[in-house]
């Protein structure tokens, strides 16, 4: 696979503008090529399903403290509230963090601001190249791609890739992977 050069037409359809980075001057660099974004449905997939828990949460609170008697429970309720809330406003700026950089014997994966994570996955070491999405994911068209190794700890799931994009990824990783394994 030759050096990655450039905004690639079906990987960054629809996607975020660049990679956020952190503002330390201690943060992970995330050196040169071209990295690849997650989808914006992404962030309304997200949206929605931390929405669905909020409500499910404040439901049950409700009832359990205005129809059954047990006070108690605003206080779980309150704690589980504010932290969907705080998952709610920082979706936005957590899902720009991620990034994937198809470089000319790796993939390289980067994702978050306070706890930075940056994983270089060989070609060759590639075992499985896996696609899955659920109801949301489907209904706003895209997926997540898990990049398996034999070493448990490697393994990466890029989410929130378009559909289009996750399948081509899939084939470029599978046909260069082949191709690096030849020789073992």
């Amino acid at each position: 696979m030759a050096e990655d050069h450039g905004p690639d037409p079906v990987l960054d359809a629809g996607t975020f503008e660049r990679v956020k980075e952190p503002r330390a001057a201690a943060r992970l660099p995330l050196g040169d090529g071209t990295w690849h974004q997650l989808a914006r449905q992404y962030v309304i997939v997200q949206l929605i399903a931390s929405g669905i828990f909020l409500a499910i949460v404040v439901a049950a609170t409700l009832v359990l403290t205005l129809a059954l008697n047990q006070a108690w429970a605003w206080i779980p309720g309150g704690i589980m509230t504010v932290i969907i809330v705080w998952m709610l406003i920082i979706t936005p700026r957590q899902a720009k963090s991620y990034g994937y950089q198809l470089r000319k014997d790796d993939l390289v994966f980067r994702r978050g601001i306070l706890w930075q994570r940056v994983v270089a996955v060989p070609y060759g070491r590639m075992q499985l190249v896996d696609i899955t999405h659920g109801p949301l994911d489907r209904g706003f068209k895209i997926a997540q791609l898990k990049l398996v190794t034999a070493a448990a700890t490697t393994a990466v799931t890029i989410p929130g890739l378009s559909q289009e994009a996750a399948e081509r990824l899939r084939d470029t990783l599978i046909d260069v992977a082949e191709t690096r394994r030849t020789g073992l």
